[in-house]
């Protein structure tokens, strides 16, 4: 019964650490930033060969702080930050519901990778979105050495925290505001 009580305040806080991204402060913003370069130190520390991936990629969005939780329906959600050619152009909003077998909480960081334009355009025009079959890779040391390019995104995700039960199906959305 007490793992139970712990799923639900892990599940609890999840939910209530996802704020919209629109509307947000300046300071709010700040923060994303920060947390997003926080992140994308976090990813080379733990795979030092991702640091070509981020000097060769067209571009990427780095969520630093996705919340996921569920019981039979979930959902996740996280704000985050988009590069072009390694310069900020605007901050992105990730969304995910799923339905099937899962129960839990968890906070991971996501980044996503873009071959070329025509791929970081189609993210810009909110109309980027991921199939219940896209998959992610975990962050391990020498995890990016043999990762391609799958449709001219690659993604990867590091988990933070929490613990979650899935096999879901469920896809993830993003939203894109200019700076």
């Amino acid at each position: 019964m007490k793992n139970l009580n712990n799923i639900w305040v892990i599940v609890l806080a999840c939910l209530l650490s996802i704020a919209p991204m629109y509307g947000q402060s300046t300071a709010k913003k700040n923060k994303i930033i920060a947390d997003s370069q926080t992140a994308k130190a976090e990813f080379i520390k733990s795979d030092p060969l991702m640091k070509a991936l981020f000097d060769k990629a067209y571009g990427y969005v780095i969520f630093p702080n996705v919340g996921k939780g569920g019981l039979g329906i979930g959902g996740a959600a996280g704000n985050g930050v988009a590069y072009e050619q390694n310069k900020r152009v605007g901050m992105a909003k990730l969304s995910q519901v799923s339905i099937g077998f899962q129960a839990g909480g968890q906070a991971y960081r996501e980044v996503i990778f873009f071959e070329t334009k025509n791929e970081m355009d189609r993210f810009k025009e909110s109309r980027f979105e991921f199939s219940a079959q896209a998959s992610a890779v975990a962050v391990t040391e020498g995890a990016s050495a043999n990762v391609k390019y799958t449709d001219g995104v690659m993604v990867f995700t590091m988990q933070k925290g929490g613990l979650m039960y899935e096999a879901s199906v469920g896809g993830q959305k993003f939203k894109f505001n200019k700076l």
